[in-house]
């Protein structure tokens, strides 16, 4: 089995920017290799209550940890964010973090992109759109003054000044066969949140093998299992709903509505709840198994301290004994 790089994920939809700040610092001194930050104007439910501007948390971010490689899990570049404006943010937050920053790509969520009152495009759309987004901020890391006429967007004589030494790796973020296909050759990794060793698989076919793959392991320690599934369910319960639905809905709202008919027993099949060590090792293992080589844990609700000891005292130890590896990811490892 190939060695692991475990992360932490740095949920904004339900902490404050200092808390961010912090449990990042403390996941840095637990072990923890990279840690992911969630990019939403809007939380998936009120319940949550946060949604912090991450590019101003990563500025904090960049100053407060020395060796945790950080990424964006993920930007959407297409409605919200106009892609040359990714390029000037992520260049600069790349020189913050020289050869310990990447940039998620995705095709986002209506949630956090209907806020200036454009039109949602379908899928489709949202893809090819993303496929160009990726060639504008390529261009604009060269370093020379771009002019581009798109079928989505338009460039006229941008130049990005501050750059990284090396350009900051682009990961592409996707669940279905259809963004891979048109945007892995662009990518210098792939992320997922669903052990699907197919993709994986195809994401290989068009990008060429190698590449880092960073998947999602959604859990809530607690001291118990029932008030782990609890809080679980009280905080997010978005878990319990598939499909298209978390692309579409356009408002916090409509998630609690339709998380109304999930149960604490569905949302409990889809996220690892309690302290049992052997079920958080299983949950990592599958992601493993699928070939991704980074897993980052997402922890559902405050007690953030007690799932870092946790993991540091408990579920690194065992990885370790069982023959996985935890090792910090390196500039040349995060840039493919």
């Amino acid at each position: 089995m190939s060695d692991l790089r475990l992360g932490y994920a740095l949920s904004s939809e339900e902490h404050r920017p200092r808390d961010l700040v912090r449990w990042a610092s403390r996941a840095e001194d637990a072990g923890f290799d990279f840690a992911m930050i969630s990019d939403h104007y809007h939380p998936w439910t009120d319940r949550q209550g946060n949604s912090p501007f991450a590019w101003s948390v990563l500025g904090a971010l960049a100053e407060a940890t020395d060796r945790i490689a950080i990424g964006t899990g993920v930007t959407c570049p297409i409605v919200r964010y106009h892609p040359a404006l990714v390029a000037q943010m992520a260049a600069t937050i790349g020189s913050l973090m020289p050869g310990r920053f990447w940039l998620g790509l995705g095709t986002g969520e209506n949630l956090n992109e209907h806020i200036y009152g454009d039109r949602w495009p379908g899928v489709d759309v949202r893809i090819s759109m993303l496929r160009e987004a990726i060639q504008i901020i390529r261009a604009l890391w060269g370093g020379e003054q771009v002019e581009y006429d798109g079928d989505y967007y338009d460039v006229s004589r941008a130049r990005v000044y501050t750059l990284p030494e090396k350009p900051v790796p682009i990961y592409v973020a996707g669940n279905g066969p259809e963004v891979l296909e048109a945007t892995a050759e662009l990518a210098d990794g792939y992320i997922g949140t669903a052990p699907k060793k197919d993709l994986l698989e195809r994401f290989d076919r068009v990008s060429g093998p190698g590449k880092p793959k960073i998947g999602q392991v959604t859990v809530c320690w607690g001291r118990d299992v029932d008030s782990a599934r609890r809080t679980a369910f009280e905080i997010w319960p978005n878990a319990a709903i598939s499909g298209q639905a978390s692309q579409e809905l356009p408002v916090p709202a409509h998630f609690e509505e339709l998380a109304e008919m999930a149960t604490p027993e569905m949302v409990a099949k889809t996220i690892v709840c309690g302290p049992e060590v052997d079920r958080h090792v299983a949950s990592i293992r599958t992601y493993l198994d699928a070939g991704f080589d980074h897993v980052y844990v997402h922890q559902i609700g405050p007690d953030q301290d007690g799932m870092i000891d946790f993991y540091a005292s408990e579920v690194m130890p065992r990885l370790r004994r069982s023959g996985v590896e935890s090792s910090q990811p390196t500039a040349a490892a995060t840039a493919g």
